[in-house]
C-alpha cells in the first residue's frame, strides 16, 4: 500500500540475480510498497537503467521519486522515501500462513 505523499519505489532487476532477490524480499519485510520491472522483459526498464548507471544495466536498480540508487541496501531505499516524504511509514509486513499459526497456538496455549 502506498501513502499519500509517499513517492514511488520503482525496483529494476532481472531474473537469476540474487542481489535482485535479497533487496525485493528485504523491501517486503520492510513493508516498502513497490512496482517492479523486469529489464529483460521491458526495454524501457533497461533504457531507464542504462542512463542511470552511465550505459551498463546494473542491477538492482531502485528508483525513489527521481532519484536512482544502484544496489541499495534496503536501509538506503527506506531512507530515500523518508527524505522525499519524512512522515513516511513503512506499512508493517504481512503474515505468512506460518506465523498467524505460531500465533494462534501460542495464544491458545
Amino acid at each position: 500500500m502506498t501513502h499519500p505523499g509517499t513517492p514511488p519505489v520503482e525496483v529494476m532487476w532481472r531474473p537469476g540475480c540474487p542481489f535482485c532477490s535479497s533487496l525485493r524480499r528485504g523491501l517486503r519485510r520492510a513493508g516498502v510498497a513497490t512496482v517492479e520491472h523486469d529489464i529483460w522483459s521491458s526495454t524501457q526498464a533497461s533504457a531507464r537503467v542504462r542512463k542511470a548507471t552511465g550505459g551498463d544495466e546494473t542491477v538492482p536498480t531502485v528508483f525513489v521519486g527521481g532519484q536512482a540508487l544502484v544496489n541499495p541496501s534496503v536501509r538506503q531505499v527506506v531512507d530515500a522515501i523518508r527524505v522525499i516524504a519524512p512522515d513516511y511509514q513503512p506499512e508493517p509486513p504481512a503474515s505468512n500462513g506460518i506465523v498467524r499459526r505460531l500465533r494462534a497456538m501460542r495464544k491458545s496455549s
